[in-house]
C-alpha cells in the first residue's frame, strides 16, 4: 500500500493545531495542486479565498458557530465562480444568458469540491491535518457579505489546516456494502438491521469536541439531524438565485 492511500485510509478531522506557521513554499504547492485539479470542460469555474484577516475569521466563526475557526493557522474558502467567465464573455462582446444557468453553477460547485478534496489530500500527505467547514453554509448570505463576493459566485466549503496538536480516534464508517453498488441501486429490506453493527460501533466513538461523552448511534444521529434542520440551509436555492443564477424552475 502506498503512502497516499495509507494516509487517506487513516483520515481524521483535526481541529486543534500547533502554533507553527505553514510555509509560503508549502502554500504555493497546495494552491498549485488545487489548480491542477480536473475541471468540467476545462472552464475552471471556481476560486479560492485565503483568509488571513483575524476579524474576517471571527465573522466566519460566528456563521460556523465554531470558535476554533479563529485559531486556524490557515483558512481557505472554495467558491463557485461563474463570474470570471461571464466577464470574459462580456469583454468578448457577448452577453449570453447561459452564464447564469444551473449548468454553470453545478460546474463550479463540482470544480470547487474536487479542488478542495485534492488540496485536502495534499495537506495530509505533508503530515499536516485539516478540517472541512461545510458550516459556512449555515448562513451563505452572510458569507457573501463577509467575503464581498460578486454575483455569479457562491461559497461551497472551507478548509482549516496546519500541524496537528491532537490525535482523535478514527471515526467509524458504515460498511461499503451499503454505499457501493453494481449496475443498479440496492435497496435494503431494513436499514436498521443493515446498520446495527455500525450503530454499536459508533456508540464507542468519542469526538474530541466532547471527549467525555460517546456519540449516539448513527440511527439516532440521523433522526436528530432531521428533527433540527437549519432553516437558512434549507433555503439555499434562494441565496443561489440572489447571487444571480437562473434556477429555471418549471
Amino acid at each position: 500500500m502506498n503512502k497516499t492511500i495509507k494516509t487517506q485510509l487513516d483520515h481524521r478531522t483535526i481541529r486543534k493545531f500547533k502554533d507553527k506557521a505553514v510555509s509560503d513554499e508549502i502554500l504555493e504547492t497546495l494552491f498549485n495542486v488545487a489548480n491542477r485539479t480536473a475541471s468540467s470542460v476545462a472552464m475552471q469555474s471556481y476560486s479560492i479565498i485565503r483568509v488571513t484577516d483575524k476579524n474576517i475569521k471571527k465573522q466566519i466563526s460566528k456563521v460556523c458557530k465554531q470558535d476554533y475557526v479563529n485559531h486556524m493557522p490557515e483558512l481557505v474558502i472554495f467558491l463557485v465562480d461563474a463570474y470570471r467567465n461571464a466577464k470574459i464573455s462580456e469583454e468578448m462582446g457577448e452577453n449570453l444568458s447561459a452564464k447564469r444557468d444551473m449548468d454553470r453553477f453545478f460546474q463550479g460547485f463540482t470544480d470547487a469540491s474536487l479542488a478542495a478534496q485534492n488540496m485536502y489530500t495534499a495537506i495530509e500527505s505533508l503530515d499536516m491535518g485539516a478540517v472541512y467547514y461545510g458550516s459556512i453554509l449555515n448562513d451563505p448570505a452572510e458569507i457573501v457579505k463577509i467575503l464581498k463576493l460578486p454575483e455569479l459566485t457562491f461559497p461551497v466549503v472551507g478548509i482549516g489546516f496546519g500541524y496537528p496538536d491532537q490525535e482523535p480516534m478514527l471515526k467509524p464508517r458504515m460498511d461499503t456494502s451499503l454505499k457501493v453498488f453494481e449496475n443498479k441501486y440496492e435497496i435494503q429490506e431494513t436499514y436498521l438491521e443493515a446498520i446495527k453493527d455500525y450503530d454499536k460501533e459508533m456508540q464507542g466513538y468519542y469526538d474530541l469536541r466532547d471527549a467525555d461523552k460517546p456519540l449516539d448511534s448513527f440511527s439516532k444521529q440521523v433522526v436528530g439531524r432531521l428533527k433540527n434542520p437549519n432553516k437558512k440551509r434549507a433555503r439555499l436555492l434562494n441565496i443561489i438565485r440572489d447571487q444571480g443564477f437562473d434556477l429555471k424552475l418549471d
